[in-house]
């Protein structure tokens, strides 16, 4: 059975994983972070390109049928990259299914973005929503702000702590003011702050999950291919074990997480030992 293939520059797209599992339980899954290089939001756009194919390639070698990049940076600046390594095997990133989604359900067609520093100075997100408004006839005002601090935040388990409640009182004061009704979380640790995130932006503002949406798209892509009973033989791979990795990892994929195996990149991955 070929797998479906994600990857990230770390622990945060197991945020994607976890609504894999839920919403196609019948794949498998390979997940690969990038741990040794993470973040890759601080990185040249050269250096995430050359990371991101690497990335697919060991991916490649463990037999995919689909690839997901679980990572908003990637998906901004290295989209074309994985697709040029996968060869054809199609590849579903972050950005156009969160874009679709915000296009189609905004009412007063003003939409906030919020992110790494990398993924906002892209302007990936701003393209997309102002191009998929045009083919729905609407005139989309977007609003973005990175939220950096979301991310050890997260980590940090501080879901509902009164810092992270101050840290987002200040990221999202800007975006309240602007009176968006559709928010894009556009980092996949950030549904870990989902709570906070809509307490401070109220409850008639939609937020997107990058992860959820991803998810349906690929639910819609393998539809009536998958196998008939559940999968639990799902492989985790990394590049370096952070301390902490299966307890945070955990967290984000919202139920005990595979042992991770560690690989190494000499001039071609190979998995170097069980992971601890």
């Amino acid at each position: 059975m070929r797998s479906i293939g994600v990857f990230d520059s770390g622990i945060g797209g197991l945020t994607v994983v976890k609504e894999l599992l839920d919403t196609v339980p019948y794949e498998r899954i390979v997940y690969f972070g990038d741990t040794a290089r993470v973040p890759y939001g601080s990185k040249s756009v050269e250096t995430v390109q050359r990371y991101s194919r690497e990335d697919t390639e060991l991916l490649l070698a463990n037999d995919v049928k689909l690839i997901v990049i679980a990572c908003n940076t990637v998906s901004a600046v290295a989209l074309e990259a994985v697709k040029e390594t996968a060869q054809g095997i199609p590849v579903i990133g972050m950005i156009e299914p969160c874009v679709r989604e915000a296009a189609r359900s905004t009412k007063n067609n003003r939409i906030g973005i919020i992110g790494t520093e990398a993924t906002v100075a892209s302007k990936a997100y701003e393209r997309g929503l102002i191009e998929e408004g045009k083919q729905l006839g609407k005139q989309i005002e977007v609003f973005s702000q990175a939220c950096p601090l979301f991310v050890p935040l997260a980590e940090e388990g501080w879901t509902d702590h009164e810092a992270t409640r101050l840290v987002a009182e200040e990221y999202l004061r800007g975006l309240k003011e602007e009176q968006v009704d559709t928010l894009i979380l556009g980092c996949t640790h950030y549904p870990i702050l989902t709570g906070m995130i809509q307490q401070v932006m109220g409850e008639d503002v939609r937020l997107i999950n990058s992860g959820a949406v991803a998810a349906q798209e690929v639910r819609h892509f393998i539809d009536g291919r998958s196998a008939k009973s559940p999968v639990t033989d799902h492989l985790v791979l990394v590049s370096d074990v952070p301390r902490k990795f299966q307890q945070v990892g955990a967290r984000f994929l919202g139920r005990a997480i595979p042992d991770a195996k560690q690989v190494q990149w000499k001039e071609a991955w190979v998995i170097t030992r069980q992971a601890i």
